[in-house]
């Protein structure tokens, strides 16, 4: 990772090159993929561990250069999930993914 700050954040960070091989991984990703690998993901492409419904979602954002956000309910957990392309010089350059632990019940405001 290039920041300090990314490596113990308490989210999964999870980047992707254009063509789908994982290039960084901070602790908390490497924890959520444990079983999966881990930190030796890193190199491998993300499209050999997702199913043929997530490959074309994952195309899709690629092709229309959008994020996708969702939430998740996984092993008593509730998750948010931000899936977006990632750019340098206004190239885009790959994806990210941010997996956040959310409270099932939280406050939402409008200002």
């Amino acid at each position: 990772m290039h920041s300090k700050w990314i490596k113990e954040f308490p989210a999964a960070i999870t980047v992707c090159d254009i063509n789908g091989t994982i290039t960084e991984m901070n602790q908390k990703s490497a924890a959520v993929f444990e079983s999966d690998g881990g930190y030796d993901l890193i190199g491998k492409n993300m499209f050999g561990c997702h199913t043929d419904a997530s490959k074309e979602k994952i195309k899709e954002i690629i092709n229309k250069q959008i994020p996708n956000i969702y939430t998740i309910e996984k092993n008593g957990k509730k998750k948010l999930i931000y899936q977006s392309p990632w750019f340098e010089n206004g190239e885009m350059k790959g994806l990210v993914e941010l997996s956040i632990e959310i409270p099932f019940e939280m406050p939402h405001f409008i200002r």
